[in-house]
């Protein structure tokens, strides 16, 4: 005799329970009591305190911002006062905006020359360096010939080196190349760089080895595998050098002193130098001054505004196992 069942459902009626739930592939009915635990707010959460070590560091930071911030402030807020208000109140906000500064740099210098030779000088270095500095750390994080362990030895002297070193040479080679005051003896001696050999040769040493065999394995040579493979994978380091490079070049002064003479051949820092020594005369002049200097600083900031999410970037995925 068979019995009943227990649960007060008639032999193959559908469990009421069930009936409203949602049935997942395979038949599994999901467990909503769990789910709903799970998504119910919890309570609300006590803001986390600072430990005194965290307040220390906070503090250490803001001083640290405010005297990097200090004098960027101090240029924008004195370009847009009088002479006579600049000097008075140097670090106060102007009585009167103005942009009267703004003005007379341009008609009382020649600051679009110097522009114009500033913008020239780095975007050629910063060409060269992209090019030169990856063939350079590919050829020595991958090419195997006599010599690399020494030549990188070398690379890692020359970036011990201060550059103000190594000026009086520069000059006597590039007078000697007959290159002196003139844009070549102004870029070709910055188209390469140690540092930026050092970061491409890292980073290359990062990307797997497979994707050059297979590179190799379909017929590619070694400029090809380097240019069309490995280059395009070293993103992140070409935005590094690239904003490296022209912050380097566009900021560069002591070199100009020594390759050029000529004013038609003045660049940015030359001619803010000059202004800054008193080229202006009749008073101090400061917001003309700081005019410049602010103007000089928005091409740097925009490059680096622009590229700076891209310097995050990696390789990962370039390589399906």
């Amino acid at each position: 005799m068979t019995s009943a069942p227990t649960s007060g459902t008639a032999p193959g009626a559908a469990d009421p329970r069930r009936a409203s739930s949602p049935t997942l592939p395979g038949g599994t009915v999901p467990d909503l009591r769990a789910a709903t635990v799970s998504q119910a707010p919890g309570p609300g959460r006590r803001p986390r305190r600072l430990t005194p070590r965290g307040v220390a560091l906070l503090v250490v930071g803001i001083v640290i911002a405010a005297v990097y911030l200090l004098p960027f402030y101090v240029a924008v807020v004195n370009s847009f006062k009088t002479d006579q208000d600049a000097s008075l109140h140097p670090l106060a906000l102007p009585v009167t905006w103005t942009a009267a500064a703004f003005g007379a740099l341009f008609q009382n210098s020649d600051f679009g020359i110097w522009t114009m030779n500033s913008v020239i000088v780095a975007v050629f270095v910063t060409l060269g360096r992209i090019f030169f500095d990856s063939l350079a750390g590919y050829a020595l994080a991958r090419l195997r010939f006599r010599g690399r362990q020494t030549v990188f030895a070398a690379l890692v002297a020359v970036m011990a080196v201060p550059g103000v070193v190594l000026l009086i040479p520069k000059f006597l080679v590039i007078n000697q190349l007959g290159m002196y005051d003139s844009y070549s003896g102004m870029i070709v001696p910055l188209l390469v760089d140690a540092a930026g050999v050092f970061i491409m040769k890292n980073f290359f040493e990062s990307i797997p080895v497979s994707v050059e065999e297979q590179a190799k394995i379909d017929g590619a040579g070694t400029f090809r595998t380097f240019w069309s493979i490995v280059l395009p994978m070293a993103r992140p380091a070409v935005v590094t050098i690239t904003i490296l490079s022209f912050q380097a070049s566009w900021n560069e002064l002591p070199h100009f002193i020594v390759s050029s003479s000529s004013p038609g051949l003045t660049t940015l820092t030359k001619g803010v130098a000059s202004l800054a020594s008193g080229a202006l005369s009749a008073g101090n002049q400061f917001p003309i001054k700081l005019a410049a200097a602010f103007v000089m600083t928005i091409p740097v900031a925009i490059a680096f505004f622009v590229f700076q999410k891209r310097i995050m970037n990696s390789s990962d995925g370039a390589v399906k196992e």
